[in-house]
């Protein structure tokens, strides 16, 4: 499903997703099948998915895959994933800045006209849908193991300084790799090595509330 425009999307923690026209915003539900791994592992496999395709309009050496959920364009994002369980079935959220980038107030941003780049979100939706289940396959016969090799090799580099925000509080540190769960790994400033099953994530130090 892909809508021409969103005014209540819903992004990660509940937070608002902004959605001008002309952007793409698709979902679709995903039913898990006999054999297949952990289904919150269908996250990385659908940023490989958009990875493949972005790198057909653009460079690949501009494009970085962020933990847990976005693709980076320059260092801005660009893009977006959310997968969520509702009952029995999967739904897989993803959101691209095609011809408008949105305002954030911790990050920079970018769509894909900014830099040249004019495509209909329709025909992006569908090279989407395809990628997705190419890589699917792959997940389903190769395991996981392929898919976090696969992931790392386009992410930000091991060493990476990173801040994150979790549960558990916030750290800064330097990028440790995926765990073999796709928990973020990070050696902390602090000496320890923090394994992180959900967060946010950023590349410099993020604002807090009430800085300008």
């Amino acid at each position: 499903m892909r809508a021409d425009r969103q005014t209540a999307g819903r992004g990660r923690m509940g937070r608002q997703w902004q959605m001008p026209e002309g952007n793409l915003a698709m979902s679709g539900l995903i039913r898990p099948q006999a054999g297949e791994g952990n289904p919150a592992e269908l996250g990385f496999v659908a940023a490989l998915a958009l990875h493949d395709v972005l790198c057909g309009y653009l460079d690949s050496a501009r494009l970085e895959l962020k933990w847990p959920n976005d693709v980076n364009l320059d260092g801005a994002k660009l893009s977006g994933i959310l997968l969520e369980r509702e009952g029995d079935v999967l739904v897989l959220g993803i959101g691209v800045n095609v011809a408008a980038a949105p305002a954030l107030p911790d990050r920079k941003t970018v769509a894909l006209a900014d830099v040249g780049v004019h495509v209909a979100a329709a025909e992006l939706a569908e090279r989407v849908a395809a990628a997705f289940a190419q890589r699917r396959g792959q997940w389903r016969t190769g395991g996981f193991a392929a898919v976090r090799e696969a992931w790392l090799a386009r992410a930000h580099a091991v060493g990476t300084p990173l801040w994150v925000t979790s549960g558990e509080g916030r750290f800064a540190g330097a990028f440790a790799g995926l765990g073999g769960d796709g928990a973020l790994l990070l050696d902390g400033m602090d000496g320890a090595r923090h394994v992180i099953h959900a967060g946010d994530v950023w590349g410099s130090p993020p604002k807090l509330e009430g800085q300008g």
